[in-house]
């Protein structure tokens, strides 16, 4: 068939977890704001650059929540993020001895080859930091509110993104002015940093109005969807995974459609419409889920190829290209599955920041073409590359500005590669026949299985104290104490809770420290949602859940989890 195509969507989703301490209002990680002038910048622009070329993008409510509330802080000038406060700062001569400590911890956790050593006179303030270091706090106590006035400026000027340096007149006149900060030069800093977040959400919208992108949703704060309805949906995957005390997650059905609908009028209100389709956090997924949010209105959704494998071996069915199509599951027929190819993403998300660009971009397409040389006459595949649209750039040269360059470059001049979104699938004429699924094993797109948020000892008790503090929660409401205003403000914090985010950090895999600030802080959420509901907080959440989290961990700072971050 000389017209046969290869359908390409391309999904970024970008996520970052709720780093608010919701008592204090602070900050206590600057993930959101970061990754949100250097990667959500960058990968619009991307996109304007190339306008042939389509994608779906997946926004997370509980990211744009941040990100708005950034917006405020710069406006007002009320700013609670600690690092971007400490570049607001007219003299850091005087900061205390915490703020000196966190400028140190967080301005030196980027990645050095990428994002330090390419600047001289940053990587200068590095070497310094190096030297005086391993002779403690006695010699650190010699650097100058210069030394640090210099080093959170370098800071953020790194975390700019390439696309923005190369807009930006004050960008260029600040690197090249090198050292010597002034307060007017780190206030305008800021306003800079505004104007990137202001305008994310607009960019977004203007993609999607001209059609170029598909905006989906995850459920509102990121919740672990198949073990919100069932724990044992884990032994799907994993037969003997242990599980927690509790038998399951009270009211997850009700929960889970909770999580669904704010995420549609969220989605709504920022962007016009609900979306069409849904990412369910960590691309899990299972039967129940699948038909959950049929029910409310997803016309698609995604997960990955190890899902569909474990779903072929349970339920029956030829894996071989299984995941270049989209698929039909028959307890949920008015929903469409697609699947992403974990090989081509994971190039893209572990392999090509060590190639040159142009040779990474051809190498992709020559995977593509493969795909579609062996694919049957009569097929035109679907291959879904999906994966974080933030993490991953920052190990590339210039934020895989170069990449992104020659790889859209190519596809858009491609006769026999079509980017196109999952909506844009579904809408066609004679859209991709599906094939049957007459079942859905439960996984993520995480080894295929739930065990990176269930099944070890901590993840379980973590668990645990979730269901206890639900079930404080039906108790409260049902003996109609809260008023309506406290009512929203305990389900706001109990959305925040369910989050899988913390589920996943708990283990003995993770960095020790960064393990110790989710610990901490979610335990803090769950004792906020007890005060809320009027209770004192159970004596145990006082304790650590992991054997190796850091009982010191203080409210509203960073520490050093600033190693590793989501």
């Amino acid at each position: 068939m000389p017209n046969r195509r290869l359908n390409l969507v391309f999904l970024w989703h970008m996520h970052q977890p709720d780093y608010r301490d919701h008592v204090s209002g602070e900050y206590l990680l600057p993930w959101v704001y970061l990754h949100a002038i250097k990667d959500y910048a960058d990968m619009a622009d991307h996109l304007e650059r190339h306008p042939a070329i389509r994608a779906v993008v997946n926004f997370v409510p509980v990211l744009l929540d941040q990100i708005e509330d950034y917006c405020r802080q710069v406006e007002s000038g009320d700013i609670r993020d600690p690092l971007l406060r400490l570049l607001a700062i007219p003299d850091l001569a005087h900061i205390d001895a915490a703020g000196r400590k966190l400028l140190l911890d967080a301005c030196f956790r980027s990645n050095y080859r990428t994002m330090l050593a390419p600047f001289p006179r940053y990587r200068r303030l590095h070497d310094l930091y190096q030297r005086l270091a391993p002779e403690g706090e006695a010699a650190l106590a010699y650097l100058s509110g210069s030394y640090f006035t210099d080093l959170v400026t370098w800071y953020h000027l790194a975390w700019i993104g390439e696309t923005e340096r190369r807009r930006r007149p004050l960008i260029a006149e600040l690197m090249n002015k090198a050292e010597g900060y002034s307060a007017a030069d780190r206030q305008a800093l800021l306003q800079l940093i505004g104007d990137i977040l202001k305008n994310l959400v607009p960019r977004y919208r203007a993609l999607q109005e001209r059609g170029q992108i598909e905006l989906s949703a995850t459920p509102e704060t990121h919740p672990l969807s198949p073990l919100l309805l069932d724990f044992h949906s884990a032994r799907e995957s994993i037969p003997r995974a242990p599980l927690p005390e509790a038998d399951a997650y009270p009211g997850g059905q009700q929960r889970l459609a909770a999580h669904i609908e704010a995420a549609r009028a969220s989605h709504a209100r920022r962007f016009g419409a609900a979306p069409v389709g849904m990412w369910p956090a960590e691309g899990a997924v299972s039967s129940a889920v699948a038909q959950q949010l049929a029910e409310h209105g997803c016309a698609w959704i995604a997960s990955s190829e190890g899902v569909l494998r474990s779903s072929l071996a349970r339920h029956g069915g030829n894996p071989h290209h299984a995941a270049y199509r989209p698929w039909k599951l028959a307890s949920a027929p008015n929903i469409t599955l697609f699947f992403r190819d974990e090989r081509l993403s994971d190039l893209i998300g572990f392999e090509y920041a060590k190639w040159h660009g142009r040779d990474a971009a051809q190498h992709m397409v020559g995977q593509l073409e493969g795909i579609l040389a062996d694919s049957a006459p009569d097929e035109s595949p679907v291959v879904s590359i999906i994966l974080d649209g933030e993490n991953a750039w920052e190990h590339y040269p210039y934020n895989a500005y170069f990449f992104f360059e020659d790889l859209y470059g190519l596809l858009e001049n491609h006769s026999r590669i079509r980017t196109t979104t999952f909506a844009e699938i579904l809408a066609q004429p004679a859209p991709e026949n599906p094939a049957q699924l007459s079942g859905l094993a439960a996984g993520s797109w995480v080894y295929g299985t739930l065990s990176t948020w269930i099944g070890d000892p901590e993840k379980n008790r973590a668990w645990d104290l979730l269901c206890a503090a639900k079930q404080s929660y039906d108790a409260a409401l049902a003996s109609g104490c809260l008023t309506p205003e406290e009512t929203v403000a305990a389900e706001r914090q109990l959305a925040i809770c369910e989050s899988s985010d913390w589920f996943w950090w708990f283990g003995d895999y993770n960095p020790s420290q960064a393990v110790a600030n989710f610990d901490h802080l979610y335990r803090r959420n769950l004792a906020n949602l007890y005060h809320l509901l009027k209770l004192p907080p159970p004596a145990q959440l006082d304790l650590p859940i992991s054997k190796g989290s850091d009982t010191a961990t203080t409210d509203g700072t960073m520490r050093r989890a600033l190693e590793h971050h989501s």
